[in-house]
């Protein structure tokens, strides 16, 4: 492990913060980077910073499992991690590099490679939180188990800090591919769903499929032979690799678009619709980013059509940021926040008004 990065364990400090806020009956908005501040509802409430604990707690290459706390930027193991040739499958997000793996978490965003890898919820072996009793418990480890009924460290992963107050998290990483090429080809948006569908049947290696602007990028990885055999099988053109980055951060010239941006999460092998504005699809068609002037009712409706949800990533006034829950599940998510933060402590009204 590198020994030049700083590792503290503040702790003791977070946990009093929160029982000094119970006593007192102070609701506590938490921050860690702040990269994803934009995302949720505002919260009013003590601010709790979690940068301070931060750190390597354990990582050995050989089994696959990396251990972090929570204020950890997300570009510190991400270098640990390359420097022994693995990687976070998931590719979460780091939006202009703050983004910490508390927040990576909480959030539960992935990156183009989410239906071929899994996503963040995926990966999380293990996680340590304080909860809204200031208790600071351990669920999970570095193996996959259920605690008392619930995986609370899968329960955690998009969150957004509703649940507790994430201290330390495990996380199962994997070999980066022995080869990766990038591609792309100038089909149509309903020929390039056709194609995936086909490629898939096939099994070739495809690790990220977006399509813009009259054109499919590829992402192909795995074995050297299999990647060529797909080359072989696929054509097209070469493609800077570094397009994945940017569709990741949001940084192509797609989101400079000035309307505001939803992201639709539909079924997989969802055909095309029709959508009002401008369209990214990307995994494969399972995410579609919209930039619209549409009513939120209108592109929901159309969404919920579709068997799927849409969140807008654009704050605007009078729009939830997150789809509307159906009463059934509503239901359960406020019977997992009264048996985690019973008295409302953490990031109230983030997700939903009345959550």
């Amino acid at each position: 492990m590198r020994h030049d990065l700083i590792s503290i364990d503040d702790s003791a400090r977070l946990v009093e913060q929160v029982r000094s806020a119970l006593a007192e009956k102070k609701p506590l908005s938490i921050r860690g980077g702040d990269s994803k501040a934009f995302l949720g509802r505002p919260v009013s409430g003590e601010e709790i910073d979690t940068r301070s604990h931060r750190g390597i707690v354990s990582y050995d290459p050989s089994e696959l499992v990396i251990t972090a706390r929570a204020g950890t930027p997300l570009a510190e193991v991400n270098a640990i991690l390359d420097e022994a040739g693995q990687m976070l499958p998931c590719e979460p997000p780091t939006f202009g590099g703050g983004a910490t793996v508390g927040g990576v978490v909480a959030s539960g965003l992935s990156g183009p490679r989410r239906p071929w890898a899994g996503s963040v919820r995926d990966f999380i072996l293990g996680c340590r939180i304080i909860t809204g009793e200031a208790k600071h418990l351990r669920f999970g480890g570095q193996v996959m188990k259920n605690v008392a009924g619930y995986d609370v460290s899968r329960l955690i992963g998009g969150s957004f800090g509703c649940l507790g107050l994430i201290t330390e998290v495990s996380l199962k990483v994997l070999p980066r591919p022995r080869e990766a090429r990038s591609l792309t080809l100038a089909i149509e948006a309903s020929e390039a769903m056709r194609e995936l569908s086909a490629w898939r049947k096939a099994a070739l290696p495809v690790g990220g499929a977006c399509h813009l602007d009259g054109k499919l990028h590829l992402r192909l990885e795995g074995g050297t032979g299999s990647v060529r055999a797909a080359i072989d099988c696929i054509g097209g053109q070469d493609l800077d690799p570094r397009f994945w980055e940017l569709l990741r951060e949001q940084r192509l010239a797609f989101f400079d678009d000035p309307r505001p941006l939803w992201r639709l999460s539909l079924p997989n092998n969802m055909p095309l619709i029709e959508l009002p504005g401008a369209v990214l699809l990307d995994w494969g068609g399972a995410q579609r980013w919209l930039k619209s002037d549409a009513p939120a009712e209108a592109i929901r409706q159309i969404a919920s059509a579709a068997g799927g949800h849409a969140t807008c990533f654009t704050p605007q006034p009078g729009i939830e940021p997150f789809h509307p829950l159906a009463a059934p599940l509503m239901r359960f998510h406020r019977q997992l926040k009264e048996r985690l933060d019973p008295y409302g402590m953490f990031n109230p009204g983030r997700m939903y008004a009345d959550y």
